[in-house]
């Protein structure tokens, strides 16, 4: 008679795949007890599975916090002259989904309500205008969202959500650790009920608009670790110097995102641990304050830019590479800087670049002697070999022969097209000869057009039975197959 696994063993096997949500999904059917814990798990951050390509997800999302909101906010809604039992679930609700939620999207929600009200005019009595049914729904959601949730701990807040208007929200609050807002949001009463955030991100508005509470609000905090600013200028960082100098011992990680400081700003924070930088116009000049910094305790460095900043970047690498642990390098390609990580980042365990030549993948693979996983662009790949390009069949034959002990990950980046089936085969058959004591883990990430075409979706079917194959025999401990939505086809920081 088979055993049922516990209820705490499914808990931490559920956990384990809080990032995937198609397989957490599949999980809600399997019996009552897995569905009760998937279901948990999946709302806890629900937001993170919008996706405006497909509006049937959100409406689904919003019509079940309808169904949820309880008899005194129906009450409400009804003298309003709306009518949610037209869009509410038929059927009774299985959980108080509500209360498994501990993240609260208040931009996210606004989007959702307003797909909802294009798709069911229905719900709105005449003379009654959208804006105002947008904002009785959301105060109600977010009322009920409050009150069910025991311990708020992340908040993307933006003023269209007048969450500070809540008397429930001071009371909620007092937990927070994350927090994602817009620089003109009214955060006084934010800054004095949230002193405990680990994690700020704030998008700053063109118009140059910093709300009078902003500073006080980034001065209250007591343990901020994370720090994420987009859009960020010079006159910005006028306005917040002070507050973001009493920071700069204790952060260990900053974002920054199409940010120009021409003012020192990237080498006050000392102790940094990751430092995540994406530039997309070259107009900003941010990167060059990162020529002669120096981090003793950087681990992580994440860059994405689309500028000729060779130079910089080496010179930041001979520096910090000693000390980096993971490295990323979107969207830019230079033969020089793959040379120099391979020779002054010896200590890599993740490495994502652009490589193109089979000399500079050798070299990275024999001096990086801990390299455990490579992401690679698969789609550099050439399916010929003149001019000495990389193509696909020599960088899965050097990557099968030159690897060193520790490597055992691999995940493939394909945006236009997919690996070669007999590329692969010929892969997994050199991993056998040559590595069998340690089985592959294969990602292979594609964007969701790809699967839009038939042979496409032929080849996936192949490459699947193909990596079944070998995981039965023990060469593959790991196949996964990830979609990412279309506006997302390029990897970002």
């Amino acid at each position: 008679m088979p055993h049922q696994l516990t209820y705490d063993c499914l808990v931490d096997i559920f956990e384990y795949l809080y990032d995937d949500e198609n397989t957490l999904y599949s999980c809600l059917l399997v019996n009552r007890l897995c569905c009760e814990i998937a279901v948990r798990i999946l709302w806890r951050n629900i937001w993170k599975i919008y996706n405006y390509e497909k509006p049937h997800i959100s409406l689904s999302i919003i019509n079940t916090l309808i169904a949820c909101l309880p008899k005194e906010s129906e009450e409400i809604l009804h003298k309003n002259g709306i009518n949610i039992t037209i869009i509410s679930i038929k059927k009774p609700l299985l959980f108080n989904y509500a209360s498994f939620c501990k993240i609260i999207s208040i931009h996210k929600i606004n989007k959702m309500i307003k797909l909802a009200l294009i798709k069911q005019q229905s719900i709105i009595s005449e003379g009654l205008e959208n804006k105002h049914i947008k904002y009785l729904l959301l105060r109600e959601i977010l009322k009920m969202l409050m009150n069910q949730i025991s311990s708020l701990k992340a908040l993307k807040y933006n003023n269209s959500g007048n969450i500070y208007l809540l008397p429930e929200a001071k009371i909620h609050l007092t937990n927070l650790t994350e927090l994602k807002c817009d620089s003109d949001i009214c955060s006084e009463i934010i800054s004095q009920v949230c002193h405990n955030l680990q994690s700020l991100t704030i998008k700053f508005k063109y118009d140059l608009t910093i709300s009078n509470g902003l500073s006080d609000l980034i001065s209250s905090q007591n343990n901020l670790k994370i720090l994420n600013l987009q859009y960020f200028k010079d006159y910005d960082y006028n306005k917040l110097n002070l507050s973001l100098t009493k920071h700069s011992l204790t952060l260990t990680k900053l974002t920054l995102k199409n940010c120009d400081i021409t003012l020192p700003f990237i080498a006050m924070f000392k102790n940094l641990q990751e430092l995540n930088l994406n530039q997309k116009f070259d107009k900003y000049n941010i990167l060059n304050q990162l020529s002669d910094a120096y981090f003793s305790q950087l681990k992580i460095l994440k860059i994405n830019i689309y500028l000729e900043v060779y130079t910089v970047i080496t010179n930041f690498l001979k520096i910090n590479g000693k000390n980096l642990t993971e490295l990323y390098i979107y969207n830019y390609y230079n033969k020089s800087l793959n040379l120099t990580l391979a020779k002054f980042c010896p200590n890599l365990k993740i490495l994502y670049t652009h490589i193109k030549e089979e000399e500079s993948l050798k070299l990275i693979l024999n001096n990086c002697q801990y390299l455990e996983i490579i992401e690679f662009c698969y789609d550099n790949c050439y399916c010929y070999d003149h001019r000495n390009l990389l193509c696909s069949e020599i960088f899965f034959k050097v990557l099968a022969n030159y690897s060193q002990k520790y490597f055992y990950g691999l995940i493939l980046h394909c945006y236009y097209r997919l690996p070669l089936y007999q590329d692969l085969e010929k892969f997994f058959i050199n991993w056998q000869d040559l590595r069998s004591q340690r089985p592959l883990s294969l990602i292979i990430i594609i964007i969701e057009y790809i699967t839009r075409f038939t042979e496409n979706m032929e080849d996936i079917k192949d490459i699947k039975m193909l990596v079944e194959k070998y995981m039965k025999l023990g060469i593959i401990k790991k196949f996964e197959i990830k979609e990412v939505p279309n506006y997302k086809l390029f990897s970002e920081v």
